[in-house]
């Protein structure tokens, strides 16, 4: 039997000759040695360009994250692995969100080692218990990708922290680099082990895995893939210091769908692409997309939500009703304000007892009457920073009861340690207040969960002698800087560094009128519980089975190497235009039309130089000289400089400023359009554009004889971007009654005379030629700008006329692969060179000239 990769190799000589049906395969059992498996029994079919759709079978997610939402202890006695379901992990309540008939399959870390020898039994009993596949990583590259690299330099960059110093932070280390490189490899092979490309939902999880995406794609072409960044994602600024940080965003671009908890997050991502990428977004129908390389990359926005029947459950648990008393009397008469958090540097937690002690400075009357209860989660990475953090919590903790406290009473309460779900939930539902204070934090959960306690249960009311019926109030005081404020529209949002603006909101928070609580929880309850995390799990995959819904009606291709791998996506009918191909059609025709671009076509657009080379003047005289070609450049750019750069090709025609100048050779004049003679609207536009400039850094006004166009292409790209739509809704408001049109281009916005463009050049250049009796059997059309999808459209509509007597031989070409009413697309300059090379060798009839064209061209 031939194997798969023979039979690959085979089909693409004889047209499909071993065509394996693709079939769904239960889960395999998990390798975890070295050795080989059957592509055939892995159903890899979707390996290159494959064009199979998706076959009918029930759905079924794969999770990809860091740990899986399974807990692992060993019986010391027995030696045998104990497992249990994580209750604690959102993402064993992701599944909530889906269908009762989906599968959800999770792929990810144990958090304890596991011994080589016991590595197949744990994985093969995780499988058929959990739905689970372990990553086992190696404890040494553990240490590197997780302790290290993950720790120690992405997190405290993703919030805001830089490695000034070898004192604070580790700086950016290659071989822990290395080391996440190798552990995203090792998750990759674990998905595939058990990912069914054409049919499974891949959905990746948190910054320990941003590379996942390109390796993933690199096997699976067509692969649904989505990713979630739980953490901050820092500004441009910030961001920019990472020096593998183009990998790292071009990771990102190969899932089809991205998320973010907010619209910063989000902004400050966007960011990153435009300037580091050349990446523009826009809105499409209410959706944010990045298109490339001919894929729509999308971004959602939602905050992950909780799990409400988990706290719901808790706060009906025996335990928490008999705990509820023991609290109560210990602080009977007192109003107890709530801080939870995980103990490291970036929770604030030192400021917020700063702010307790400010409250208590200024408000003497509280002293006694109000307890600050810290608990402090235990950290989840070591380091001097961490313990640092600890130290300074201590020893305010201590100094602030020393001063403010009395026998009997202490300010602050310090819980040091992992607190029990079930004692926890008691404190949120007692608290009067709860304070989240982080400097910076990706979303944290803490006050959601505040809330749905304060909303309280059955038992739970009971235990604190309530009636169910009592209204429920509560009152947050958040930091700004967490992701989960904004959808905290009820809060006291607060600067964490500013202390007394801190202590206020805790005044106003205690001495708040009840009605007003009331209202503030009664908003905030509603949001929280019907914005749960099946909510938003629910509406992540419904976002990302849209953003795929193209998948099966592109082809695509793989290009680059490395980290660079990205994907081509096009339509089956756009494809690369072939030099033998046009080369043929050429030869076999007897009158022929050229339209040249100049900017971006026949002269690279980032090319500081903008005469034409000695080679292109050469290419262009020799396809002028044949008497059967009518050649065109059809440029935005005004006939002075046109005339000047190409005055040595005398047969060559010429359309200056989107055809408001027309030469048809260098013995003639200039055309000139009728519809240009009136530019009195020049005295509005230009004052106008002149007051951008001005505010507008790297920007500058061009003058032509009948347009006027602003380039931003220097500027900032964000800040440049927003001007040039700024300017142009401005322009289009001041020019409403002149007839002239606004428009963006490639970094410009330009106002132009009504009634031109390159389309109606082509249009009229076709028209005269068929007046004289020299009808064109074949046209070619080359172009990189918007401007050029005039053209293009114009010469299509050619190609459709329902005569076929009449209709040309066309090729619309565009340069570079990007969304366009041309049919064909050449890679860049240099490709459009060997174009013309091919037809200039063509029309002097040298084949061995055009034999070595062809082979330079593949």
């Amino acid at each position: 039997m031939a194997s798969r990769s023979y039979a690959s190799f085979l089909d693409l000589a004889s047209g499909g000759l071993f065509d394996y049906p693709h079939t769904r395969r239960s889960l395999p059992r998990v390798m975890t040695v070295p050795g080989v498996v059957s592509d055939v029994d892995l159903g890899e079919s979707d390996d290159g360009d494959s064009d199979a759709e998706p076959s009918a079978f029930h759905e079924r997610k794969i999770i990809v994250a860091n740990f899986l939402p399974v807990n692992a202890q060993k019986d010391l006695e027995t030696s045998r692995w104990c497992f249990s379901l994580d209750e604690d992990s959102h993402y064993l309540h992701i599944k909530e969100g889906f269908s009762p008939e989906t599968e959800v399959v999770y792929v990810g870390s144990l958090k304890v080692d596991v011994d080589a020898v016991e590595q197949e039994e744990v994985a093969h009993r995780l499988l058929e218990e959990f739905n689970c596949v372990p990553t086992f990583l190696p404890p040494d590259l553990q240490n590197k990708f997780y302790h290290g690299f993950c720790k120690q330099y992405l997190w405290p960059l993703f919030h805001y922290m830089l490695p000034m110093s070898p004192n604070h932070g580790t700086r950016f280390d290659r071989v822990l680099w290395q080391a996440y490189v190798s552990a995203n490899k090792i998750f990759t092979d674990k998905v595939v082990e058990v990912l069914s490309p054409n049919d499974d939902l891949v959905w990746v999880h948190d910054y320990h895995l941003m590379l996942l995406p390109t390796f993933l794609r690199r096997r699976f072409y067509r692969v649904k893939l989505g990713f979630f960044l739980h953490s901050p994602f820092p500004s441009s600024e910030i961001y920019r210091t990472l020096p593998v940080r183009e990998e790292i965003l071009k990771a990102f671009m190969n899932s089809d769908l991205i998320g973010f908890h907010t619209f910063d997050y989000a902004r400050h991502f966007l960011s990153c692409c435009s300037r580091m990428l050349g990446l523009d977004y826009e809105s499409k129908r209410g959706h944010l997309g990045i298109d490339y390389f001919g894929r729509t990359v999308y971004i959602k926005i939602l905050p992950m939500g909780i799990h409400l029947r988990c706290l719901e459950s808790a706060l009906d648990h025996p335990s928490a009703s008999m705990k509820v008393k023991e609290i109560q009397r210990q602080f009977e008469g007192r109003k107890m304000i709530l801080g939870v958090d995980d103990m490291d540097i970036f929770k604030g937690i030192s400021l917020k007892l700063q702010a307790m002690e400010q409250l208590l400075h200024q408000h003497p009357e509280l002293r006694g009457k109000i307890v600050l209860v810290q608990i402090m989660n235990p950290p989840r990475t070591s380091g001097k920073d961490v313990e640092e953090a600890r130290s300074e919590t201590h020893e305010t903790t201590r100094r602030i009861n020393d001063a403010y406290g009395h026998p009997g009473y202490e300010p602050v309460i310090l819980i040091d340690g992992l607190l029990p779900l079930v004692e926890k939930i008691v404190y949120y539902a007692l608290a009067e207040c709860c304070i989240v204070n982080a400097v910076r934090d990706g979303l944290n959960l803490i006050p959601y969960e505040y809330i749905v306690c304060r909303q309280g249960s059955a038992n739970m009311d009971e235990a604190m002698g309530i009636s169910s019926v009592a209204p429920r109030a509560s009152v947050l005081v958040v930091s700004e800087f967490i992701g989960c404020s904004p959808s905290l529209s009820g809060a006291i949002r607060v600067n964490p560094w500013h202390i007394d603006a801190v202590a206020d909101a805790l005044n106003v928070a205690i001495t708040m009128p009840d009605v007003e609580k009331q209202l503030r929880h009664e908003k905030h309850y509603q949001y929280i519980s019907s914005h749960d995390v099946a909510y938003w799990a629910r509406s992540f995959v419904h976002d990302l089975e849209r953003a795929c819904r193209d998948h099966y009606t592109k082809r695509c291709w793989g290009i680059g190497f490395g980290l660079g791998f990205r994907i081509l996506a096009l339509s089956p009918s756009f494809r690369k235009l072939s030099v033998e191909c046009i080369v043929s059609v050429f030869k076999s025709t007897k009158r022929r039309a050229i339209f040249l671009d100049y900017d971006g076509t026949i002269v690279p657009r980032n090319s500081i130089v903008r005469t034409p080379t000695p080679e292109l003047i050469s290419l262009l005289n020799c396809l002028c000289d044949d008497p059967m070609n009518t050649v065109f450049v059809v440029s935005g750019r005004g006939r002075s400089s046109l005339g000047e750069w190409l005055d040595q090709c005398e047969k060559l025609g010429i359309a200056a400023e989107h055809g408001c100048f027309i030469r048809w050779s260098k013995m003639l004049d200039w055309e000139v359009s009728s519809v240009g003679a009136d530019d009195d609207w020049k005295k509005i536009a230009e004052p106008v554009m002149r007051l951008y400039t001005e505010t507008t850094d790297g920007s500058y006004i061009e003058t032509k004889e009948t347009a006027l166009v602003w380039h931003h292409q220097y500027a900032d790209p964000d800040f440049g971007s927003c001007q040039a739509k700024e300017l142009s809704d401005h322009l289009e408001n001041v020019l409403t009654n002149e007839p002239v049109l606004v428009s963006r281009g490639h970094h410009i916005v330009e106002v132009k005379p009504q009634g031109v463009s390159k389309g109606l050049v082509v249009e009229r250049v076709l028209t005269s030629m068929s007046s004289d009796g020299k009808t064109p059997d074949f046209v070619l059309c080359i172009g990189d700008d918007k401007s050029d999808e005039d053209m293009f459209e114009y010469i299509s509509s050619k190609a459709s006329s329902p005569s076929p007597m009449v209709a040309p031989k066309t090729f619309a070409c565009t340069v570079g692969q990007k969304p366009t009413k041309a049919k064909y697309y050449l890679n860049d300059t240099a490709r459009v060179m060997e174009l013309l090379q091919g037809l200039a060798s063509a029309k002097s009839g040298n084949d061995e000239q055009i034999q070595l064209s062809f082979e330079h061209a593949i």
